[in-house]
């Protein structure tokens, strides 16, 4: 007998039986599934939903939610402002290019006058002459333009139908703006004489120009270019098919010669006066 076996510890050891794994029993192993292996799209779906959002990160969502809506309302008022040229004839936006076409050479035209008369007073030689000419043709034109005095020239005539009583005052005030963008020279509705400070109201069924009531049918005397007056009046949107709408009657004539004779008196003013500087 060694040694080794003499110690008691390793006696005991030795009597007791080896160790044996704790295994589960069969019934224990079917009570517990398998855990189910997760695929990359499934793992990927778990981790997005759901959303786990900060605060700051709404906040940034909702800002760009505003900004985005602000854009498309922007783009569709865009959109809609075309709508108007959209829809109209290849021969319509034609005599709309030419109308504009004529505006800019009438400022042309009126540019090159100025420098003319500007250089014929430079190289007069009796300039005091040549001003007060001036001056005269100036007083003229401006008498024509406050409507102190008549005038008479080319034109149209526009004469408004109303019997249902439908035109309005801004109606026949935007007629009155597009035929002086057109380039009239001097305009008369009906008896009355149409001014820079010309003003118009609704009176009733009626209208009523700068107080005086006048009655339809609108009788519109225009001095200008024919050519340039009746295209303004007939463009696709404009005078003429805004007043048909509204089940009035319009009807444009040209002329060679059409007289504008109301007068307007000419007015002091109560506090301007001229002066040498």
């Amino acid at each position: 007998m060694s040694e080794q076996d003499e110690t008691p510890g390793y006696r005991l050891r030795k009597e007791l039986p080896d160790e044996v794994p704790v295994t589960a029993s069969a019934e224990e192993t079917a009570e517990q599934p398998a855990e189910p292996v997760l695929t990359g799209r499934q793992r990927l779906a778990q981790g997005l939903w759901p959303p786990r959002v900060s605060r700051a990160q709404l906040i940034v969502a909702l800002l760009l939610f505003g900004l985005g809506f602000g854009l498309a309302v922007q783009v569709a008022s865009n959109s809609d402002s075309g709508n108007a040229l959209r829809g109209a004839r290849q021969e319509d936006l034609v005599r709309i290019l030419d109308e504009l076409d004529d505006r800019s050479q009438r400022l042309e035209d009126e540019k090159q006058g100025l420098e003319k008369q500007r250089q014929e007073l430079e190289n007069s030689s009796d300039q005091a002459e040549e001003a007060r000419k001036q001056t005269v043709e100036k007083e003229k034109q401006l008498g024509i333009l406050a409507g102190t005095v008549a005038a008479q020239g080319p034109g149209i005539t526009m004469t408004i139908g109303d019997t249902k009583g439908t035109v309005r005052a801004d109606m026949l005030l935007d007629a009155i703006q597009e035929l002086r963008a057109a380039g009239a020279e001097a305009i008369q509705v009906n008896d009355v004489r149409v001014v820079a400070g010309t003003f118009l109201t609704d009176s009733g069924k009626s209208v009523s120009v700068d107080g005086n009531k006048i009655n339809t049918p609108f009788r519109f005397k225009v001095i200008g270019n024919p050519q340039d007056l009746e295209p303004a009046l007939n463009i696709p949107g404009g005078v003429v098919q805004t007043l048909e709408k509204e089940q009035a009657t319009v009807t444009v004539e040209r002329s060679d010669k059409i007289v504008v004779d109301a007068l307007r008196a000419a007015k002091q003013p109560d506090y301007a006066r001229s002066s040498t500087r």
